[in-house]
Protein backbone atom coordinates (compact mmCIF):
# COMPACT_ATOMS: atom_id res chain seq x y z
CA UNK A 1 0.00 0.00 0.00
CA UNK A 2 2.76 2.45 0.60
CA UNK A 3 4.68 1.64 -2.16
CA UNK A 4 1.65 2.20 -4.54
CA UNK A 5 1.32 5.63 -2.66
CA UNK A 6 4.77 6.61 -3.00
CA UNK A 7 4.55 5.64 -7.03
CA UNK A 8 1.75 7.29 -7.23
CA UNK A 9 3.44 10.93 -5.33
CA UNK A 10 6.36 10.52 -7.37
CA UNK A 11 4.49 10.40 -10.67
CA UNK A 12 2.46 13.66 -9.58
CA UNK A 13 5.95 15.10 -8.87
CA UNK A 14 7.54 14.12 -12.15
CA UNK A 15 4.15 15.34 -13.82
CA UNK A 16 4.75 18.95 -12.44
CA UNK A 17 8.17 18.74 -12.91
CA UNK A 18 7.87 18.15 -16.86
CA UNK A 19 5.10 21.08 -17.23
CA UNK A 20 7.98 23.25 -15.54
CA UNK A 21 10.25 22.34 -17.97
CA UNK A 22 7.87 22.86 -21.02
CA UNK A 23 7.42 26.67 -19.09
CA UNK A 24 10.68 27.12 -18.51
CA UNK A 25 12.19 25.82 -22.13
CA UNK A 26 9.46 28.33 -24.22
CA UNK A 27 11.03 31.17 -22.22
CA UNK A 28 14.73 30.06 -22.48
CA UNK A 29 13.97 30.10 -26.48
CA UNK A 30 12.41 33.16 -26.49
CA UNK A 31 14.69 34.75 -24.83
CA UNK A 32 17.81 33.18 -26.86
CA UNK A 33 15.96 34.61 -30.12
CA UNK A 34 15.44 38.32 -28.21
CA UNK A 35 19.58 38.06 -27.26
CA UNK A 36 20.59 37.30 -30.52
CA UNK A 37 18.53 39.97 -32.56
CA UNK A 38 19.90 42.35 -30.54
CA UNK A 39 23.74 41.22 -30.72
CA UNK A 40 23.02 41.26 -34.51
CA UNK A 41 21.89 44.73 -34.64
CA UNK A 42 24.27 45.91 -32.76
CA UNK A 43 26.65 44.51 -34.68
CA UNK A 44 24.72 46.13 -37.72
CA UNK A 45 24.81 49.40 -36.42
CA UNK A 46 29.22 49.14 -36.40
CA UNK A 47 29.25 48.02 -39.87
CA UNK A 48 27.05 51.13 -40.80
CA UNK A 49 29.36 53.46 -38.95
CA UNK A 50 32.34 51.72 -39.98
CA UNK A 51 31.54 51.68 -43.36
CA UNK A 52 30.42 55.45 -43.63
CA UNK A 53 26.66 55.10 -44.50
CA UNK A 54 26.27 56.83 -40.96
CA UNK A 55 28.35 59.54 -39.99
CA UNK A 56 28.29 62.14 -37.23
CA UNK A 57 26.64 65.70 -37.85
CA UNK A 58 30.11 67.94 -38.80
CA UNK A 59 27.96 70.43 -40.45
CA UNK A 60 29.25 74.12 -39.10
CA UNK A 61 26.61 77.00 -37.81
CA UNK A 62 25.43 79.11 -40.51
CA UNK A 63 27.16 83.09 -41.32
CA UNK A 64 25.71 85.73 -40.12
CA UNK A 65 22.39 86.99 -41.43
CA UNK A 66 24.22 90.10 -42.79
CA UNK A 67 26.71 88.38 -44.15
CA UNK A 68 24.23 86.16 -46.22
CA UNK A 69 21.50 88.51 -47.68
CA UNK A 70 23.73 90.11 -50.39
CA UNK A 71 24.27 86.00 -51.43
CA UNK A 72 20.64 85.65 -51.04
CA UNK A 73 19.49 88.66 -52.87
CA UNK A 74 21.82 87.69 -55.94
CA UNK A 75 20.38 84.07 -56.35
CA UNK A 76 16.55 85.38 -56.10
CA UNK A 77 17.24 87.31 -58.82
CA UNK A 78 18.75 84.30 -60.93
CA UNK A 79 16.53 81.91 -60.07
CA UNK A 80 13.68 82.36 -62.65
CA UNK A 81 16.27 82.26 -65.51
CA UNK A 82 18.10 79.08 -63.60
CA UNK A 83 14.56 77.17 -62.99
CA UNK A 84 13.40 78.20 -66.62
CA UNK A 85 16.59 76.28 -68.13
CA UNK A 86 16.22 73.33 -65.74
CA UNK A 87 12.58 72.99 -67.52
CA UNK A 88 13.60 73.36 -70.82
CA UNK A 89 16.25 70.43 -70.00
CA UNK A 90 13.63 68.22 -68.30
CA UNK A 91 10.98 68.81 -71.39
CA UNK A 92 13.65 67.81 -73.92
CA UNK A 93 14.95 64.62 -71.78
CA UNK A 94 11.58 63.59 -71.17
CA UNK A 95 10.74 63.94 -75.54
CA UNK A 96 13.91 61.84 -76.01
CA UNK A 97 13.87 59.40 -73.44
CA UNK A 98 10.84 58.76 -71.65
CA UNK A 99 11.93 55.72 -69.45
CA UNK A 100 15.10 58.30 -67.96
CA UNK A 101 13.25 60.32 -65.24
CA UNK A 102 11.85 57.63 -63.81
CA UNK A 103 15.35 55.68 -63.28
CA UNK A 104 16.38 58.55 -62.43
CA UNK A 105 13.17 59.52 -59.88
CA UNK A 106 14.56 56.10 -58.30
CA UNK A 107 17.57 55.92 -58.04
CA UNK A 108 17.18 59.67 -56.02
CA UNK A 109 14.83 57.60 -53.65
CA UNK A 110 17.37 55.18 -53.26
CA UNK A 111 19.98 57.69 -52.02
CA UNK A 112 17.70 59.86 -49.95
CA UNK A 113 16.52 56.55 -47.99
CA UNK A 114 20.24 55.48 -47.46
CA UNK A 115 20.77 59.01 -45.74
CA UNK A 116 18.26 59.39 -44.15
CA UNK A 117 19.55 57.17 -41.36
CA UNK A 118 21.21 59.61 -38.99
CA UNK A 119 23.43 59.34 -36.04
CA UNK A 120 21.04 60.24 -33.53
CA UNK A 121 18.60 57.20 -34.42
CA UNK A 122 21.82 55.05 -34.46
CA UNK A 123 22.48 56.45 -31.41
CA UNK A 124 19.16 55.55 -29.79
CA UNK A 125 19.01 52.34 -31.61
CA UNK A 126 22.57 51.26 -29.60
CA UNK A 127 21.46 52.41 -26.41
CA UNK A 128 18.10 50.78 -26.67
CA UNK A 129 20.12 46.96 -28.00
CA UNK A 130 22.25 47.74 -24.57
CA UNK A 131 19.49 47.91 -22.35
CA UNK A 132 17.90 44.79 -23.61
CA UNK A 133 20.92 42.48 -23.78
CA UNK A 134 21.76 43.36 -20.46
CA UNK A 135 17.95 42.80 -19.66
CA UNK A 136 17.65 39.35 -21.46
CA UNK A 137 21.03 38.00 -20.57
CA UNK A 138 20.17 38.22 -16.88
CA UNK A 139 16.87 36.53 -17.56
CA UNK A 140 17.64 33.71 -19.97
CA UNK A 141 21.27 32.58 -17.21
CA UNK A 142 18.13 32.73 -14.28
CA UNK A 143 15.92 30.69 -16.49
CA UNK A 144 18.92 28.17 -16.87
CA UNK A 145 19.50 27.93 -13.67
CA UNK A 146 15.89 27.20 -12.40
CA UNK A 147 15.97 24.69 -15.15
CA UNK A 148 18.93 22.88 -13.17
CA UNK A 149 17.31 23.15 -10.27
CA UNK A 150 14.16 21.65 -11.75
CA UNK A 151 16.14 18.54 -13.63
CA UNK A 152 17.92 17.97 -10.10
CA UNK A 153 14.86 18.09 -7.85
CA UNK A 154 12.92 15.51 -10.23
CA UNK A 155 15.65 13.24 -11.53
CA UNK A 156 14.36 14.03 -14.76
CA UNK A 157 17.93 13.38 -16.43
CA UNK A 158 20.25 15.37 -18.98
CA UNK A 159 22.02 16.91 -15.94
CA UNK A 160 25.10 17.05 -17.60
CA UNK A 161 23.92 19.28 -20.66
CA UNK A 162 21.83 21.92 -18.67
CA UNK A 163 24.88 22.32 -15.88
CA UNK A 164 27.02 22.72 -19.30
CA UNK A 165 24.50 25.41 -20.59
CA UNK A 166 24.35 27.23 -17.38
CA UNK A 167 28.04 27.59 -17.29
CA UNK A 168 28.33 28.95 -20.74
CA UNK A 169 25.32 31.25 -20.43
CA UNK A 170 27.40 32.58 -17.13
CA UNK A 171 30.36 33.00 -19.30
CA UNK A 172 28.21 34.79 -21.92
CA UNK A 173 27.25 37.48 -19.56
CA UNK A 174 30.77 37.99 -18.39
CA UNK A 175 32.21 38.90 -22.00
CA UNK A 176 29.24 41.05 -23.16
CA UNK A 177 28.90 43.07 -20.22
CA UNK A 178 30.70 46.71 -20.46
CA UNK A 179 33.72 45.97 -17.90
CA UNK A 180 35.39 48.87 -19.52
CA UNK A 181 33.02 51.03 -17.70
CA UNK A 182 34.39 50.42 -14.78
CA UNK A 183 37.84 49.20 -14.73
CA UNK A 184 38.95 52.08 -17.68
CA UNK A 185 40.97 50.21 -20.25
CA UNK A 186 41.99 46.90 -18.24
CA UNK A 187 39.58 44.64 -19.63
CA UNK A 188 36.74 45.34 -22.47
CA UNK A 189 32.91 44.02 -22.83
CA UNK A 190 31.72 42.86 -26.01
CA UNK A 191 28.67 45.96 -25.34
CA UNK A 192 29.58 49.39 -25.78
CA UNK A 193 28.19 52.96 -26.09
CA UNK A 194 27.47 54.93 -29.09
CA UNK A 195 30.67 57.34 -27.92
CA UNK A 196 32.89 54.39 -27.69
CA UNK A 197 32.16 53.18 -31.16
CA UNK A 198 32.26 57.07 -32.66
CA UNK A 199 35.49 57.46 -31.45
CA UNK A 200 36.98 54.48 -32.49
CA UNK A 201 35.71 55.37 -36.08
CA UNK A 202 36.69 58.44 -35.98
CA UNK A 203 40.91 57.50 -35.10
CA UNK A 204 41.05 55.50 -38.73
CA UNK A 205 43.80 57.12 -39.85
CA UNK A 206 45.84 57.15 -36.97
CA UNK A 207 45.23 53.78 -36.00
CA UNK A 208 48.24 52.00 -38.39
CA UNK A 209 48.12 48.50 -39.86
CA UNK A 210 48.12 47.19 -35.96
CA UNK A 211 45.17 49.24 -34.72
CA UNK A 212 42.73 48.56 -37.66
CA UNK A 213 43.67 44.59 -36.51
CA UNK A 214 42.58 45.40 -32.71
CA UNK A 215 39.97 47.75 -33.75
CA UNK A 216 38.09 44.59 -35.92
CA UNK A 217 38.94 42.20 -33.53
CA UNK A 218 37.56 44.54 -30.55
CA UNK A 219 34.22 45.34 -32.62
CA UNK A 220 33.60 42.12 -34.82
CA UNK A 221 36.16 39.69 -33.26
CA UNK A 222 34.97 39.53 -30.01
CA UNK A 223 31.31 39.69 -31.01
CA UNK A 224 31.87 36.21 -32.96
CA UNK A 225 32.74 34.58 -29.89
CA UNK A 226 30.00 36.01 -27.97
CA UNK A 227 27.74 34.72 -30.17
CA UNK A 228 29.20 31.18 -30.21
CA UNK A 229 29.67 30.61 -26.89
CA UNK A 230 25.64 31.74 -26.99
CA UNK A 231 25.03 29.21 -29.37
CA UNK A 232 26.73 26.53 -28.01
CA UNK A 233 24.62 26.86 -24.35
CA UNK A 234 21.48 27.17 -26.33
CA UNK A 235 22.53 23.95 -28.33
CA UNK A 236 23.47 22.36 -24.73
CA UNK A 237 19.98 23.35 -23.61
CA UNK A 238 18.32 21.49 -26.45
CA UNK A 239 19.92 18.52 -25.51
CA UNK A 240 18.93 18.63 -22.23
CA UNK A 241 15.13 18.40 -23.38
CA UNK A 242 15.98 15.70 -25.55
CA UNK A 243 17.36 13.84 -22.75
CA UNK A 244 14.50 14.12 -20.49
CA UNK A 245 12.26 13.28 -23.30
CA UNK A 246 14.20 10.34 -24.13
CA UNK A 247 14.79 8.88 -20.40
CA UNK A 248 11.10 9.24 -20.28
CA UNK A 249 10.34 7.68 -23.06
CA UNK A 250 8.11 10.31 -24.74
CA UNK A 251 10.53 9.93 -27.84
Amino acid sequence: MNSDQDQQKNLIDTTDCLEAVGVFRGWKNFLFIITLCFLILLQASFWLVNTGYVKADTETEPPPAALEEPQQTKEAASEPAVQTEKIQQAAKQATAEPDQPATAEAKLKKILTLSSIKIQHLTQLIRVADWALILTTALYCLTLLFALKISMFGRLGGINHISRAFFLSLIFAVLILPWQKFFGGVIVGAMYTPAELLDACAAAETRGFYGNIFYYLRFTGYWIIVLLVLMAAQCRSTRWTKAILRRLEVV
